[in-house]
């Protein structure tokens, strides 16, 4: 998978959300509550494991994610951007002001074991 690459590398704040809706519109933070906050070699990981993730073709589902992180620079002002996981029909949508159109919609396969460590990363950060 891809990610914006000068986003990555400016990323000092990972934070974990557990999806409870999905948004009004596209574009906008996906509603739900932060279950956690990865900063230096965790958040440096999770990324690196992000975009190890295996290319997939289209499932269909609708796009029910569960999970999100949102990437966040020195100032934790706006998100650079957010990714938005669904486990069920491979997909990750991105949005963001370091998101380019390119990267927006991805899929990924699921079934890997990049793919299942990182939904492992998310359970366990959820108290």
């Amino acid at each position: 998978m891809q990610l914006p690459a000068e986003a990555v590398a400016a990323t000092a704040l990972i934070e974990v959300v557990r999806i409870s809706a999905l948004p009004a519109e596209r574009g906008v933070a996906y509603p739900g509550r932060a279950v956690a906050h990865w900063t230096g070699s965790k958040a440096t990981d999770a990324l690196t494991l992000i975009e190890n993730l295996p290319g997939s073709e289209q499932h269909r589902c609708g796009f029910w994610p569960g999970w999100s992180i949102r990437a966040y620079e020195e100032s934790l002002d706006l998100p650079l951007f957010e990714a938005a996981f669904c486990f069920k029909c491979h997909e990750v949508r991105m949005h963001g002001t370091a998101v380019p159109p390119a990267l927006t919609t991805q899929f990924f396969n699921a079934d890997t074991p990049p793919a299942q460590a990182l939904l492992t990363l998310f359970r366990t950060a959820a108290p």
